[in-house]
C-alpha cells in the first residue's frame, strides 16, 4: 500500500476524530448538564472523561506526526501559509482544550460528590460549566477552520 495513501488516511481520520469526538462529548455534555441531575451529569462526565483521554488525545498526537510526514512526502514547505495558519489554530485548540480536560474531571467529581452527599450541584460546578462551554466554542471553531485551510489549501501569506 502507498504510504501517501496511509499518511492521508491517517490525518483524515485522526480530524474526523477530533471533530467528532468534541462535537459529541459537547453534546453529551450539555445534555446531561440541562437535566441539572447529579446522577445523569455524573454518568455522563465520566464517558465523556474516559472518551477524551482514549480518543482525542489518540488524535492530538497523530495529527501533528501524520501533518509533518505528509507535507514532507509531498514536498510541502512547512512554511506554507496555509500551514502556518493551521498550526496556529491548532495551538489555539490545544490551549482550550487542555483546561477544559481538567474542568471535565472536576464536572464529573463535582456531580459524583452531589450524589454521594444527596446534595445539589455546588455553586462551582456551574461556574466551571461556564467556563467549560466557553472554551468549547472558540476551540470548535478552530476546528472547523483547520479542516477548511486543509482541503482549500489557500495561497496566503503570513
Amino acid at each position: 500500500m502507498d504510504l501517501d495513501l496511509i499518511l492521508r488516511w491517517l490525518h483524515v481520520l485522526g480530524a474526523c476524530v477530533l471533530l467528532g469526538t468534541g462535537a459529541g462529548i459537547a453534546f453529551f455534555m450539555l445534555m446531561a448538564h440541562r437535566s441539572k441531575d447529579p446522577a445523569i451529569i455524573a454518568h455522563t462526565a465520566s464517558g465523556v472523561v474516559l472518551a477524551d483521554l482514549l480518543f482525542t488525545t489518540s488524535a492530538v498526537i497523530v495529527q501533528p506526526v501524520t501533518g509533518t510526514l505528509l507535507a514532507w512526502k509531498l514536498g510541502w514547505d512547512l512554511t506554507e501559509g496555509w500551514l502556518l495558519a493551521s498550526m496556529g489554530l491548532y495551538v489555539l485548540t490545544g490551549i482550550f482544550w487542555l483546561p477544559v480536560v481538567w474542568i471535565q474531571i472536576r464536572l464529573r467529581d463535582l456531580a459524583r460528590r452531589a450524589v454521594k452527599e444527596s446534595a445539589v450541584l455546588p455553586r462551582a460546578y456551574f461556574r466551571l460549566f461556564a467556563i467549560w462551554f466557553a472554551c468549547g466554542i472558540p476551540a470548535f471553531v478552530a476546528v472547523l477552520s483547520i479542516l477548511w485551510l486543509m482541503l482549500a489549501r489557500p495561497d496566503l501569506t503570513l
